[in-house]
Order: structure tokens, then C-alpha cells, then sequence
């Protein structure tokens, strides 16, 4: 799996751990291991920009997934080039914006490394296609966000 994180934030952050993090979600929900994913950590003027280019909302946000391919839990690939070959697709961009994490951390008493990683299990399950807009749709994307995130602090000693 092709993981790269970007942090053009100003903030420190495991970077290490939250592609890794990355990782168990991906392989978590099925999805091929050749798959490309970004994530780009970014300040709080860049992500009010992409909030209200993309969102027409104002502000910064926490996070934001920019899909690519149309991948789906279980789905081996992005589908199959001229030859049949399959191709792993790409599956985007998840956005995160520390600060607006720190202060979402504090709210919540818990710290900002737990947030950032709620965050990222979060943008790559949008990614994935899952949404939470109406209550079934939130029951199970958030029930397999907690689940993931379990597995993972589980499998860290957390």
C-alpha cells in the first residue's frame, strides 16, 4: 500500500503513526494493498480555503476526503486496464488541520494524537464511499470507525 503523508501544517505530528493507522484501516476494510493514499496535514487558512472552495462552507474544518476511484470495502481494485491487468486505483486525498484537531482534542479530553487518528479512520472511511448523513448510514460508519480505531490502539498497547 502506497501511503504518503504530507504535513505542511507547522505542527508537529507522528506522521509514522497515522500511516500506519492508515494502513490497518485499509487493510481493515479490504481494500486492495496496492492502493494509493494522501494525507496532507495543513493550516488552518489552507483548509478554510479547500472548506469553502469545496464545501461552500466557512471556516476551517477537522478533515476532508477528496475521493479519486470508486472503491469499496472488499473491492480488490480501481478495476483493470486496456490489457486486463487489474489496477489498484487511487484512492484520494484525506485532508486533516491539526489545530482545528487540538481544539476538538481539548473539548472531547482526550489528546491530539487520539483526534488526528479519529480523524484520519474518519476522511478514510468518506473516501471508502461511507457517509453519516442519515442515522443508519451514521450508526454504521461510525460503529466501524470505533472498531477500527479499537483494533488499532489494541493492537499499540493503547
Amino acid at each position: 500500500m502506497s501511503i504518503e503523508v504530507l504535513n505542511e501544517s507547522g505542527v508537529e505530528v507522528d506522521e509514522e503513526n497515522l500511516a500506519g493507522l492508515a494502513r490497518h484501516v485499509l487493510d481493515g476494510m479490504r481494500v486492495h494493498p496496492l492502493a494509493e493514499l494522501s494525507i496532507l496535514l495543513v493550516d488552518e487558512d489552507a483548509m478554510t480555503e479547500l472548506h469553502e472552495k469545496w464545501m461552500d462552507e466557512p471556516g476551517p474544518t477537522d478533515v476532508l476526503s477528496f475521493p479519486m476511484d470508486e472503491l469499496r470495502p472488499g473491492h480488490m481494485s480501481g478495476g483493470a486496464d486496456e490489457d486486463g491487468e487489474t489496477d489498484p486505483g487511487l484512492l484520494g486525498d484525506v485532508v486533516l488541520c491539526p489545530p482545528v484537531a487540538e481544539r476538538q482534542a481539548k473539548e472531547a479530553g482526550h489528546g491530539t494524537a487520539a483526534e488526528l487518528e479519529l480523524l484520519t479512520a474518519h476522511g478514510i472511511l468518506h473516501l471508502l464511499g461511507y457517509d453519516h448523513a442519515e442515522p443508519e448510514e451514521h450508526k454504521e460508519m461510525f460503529g466501524l470507525q470505533a472498531g477500527l480505531l479499537a483494533s488499532w490502539r489494541g493492537e499499540r498497547g493503547r
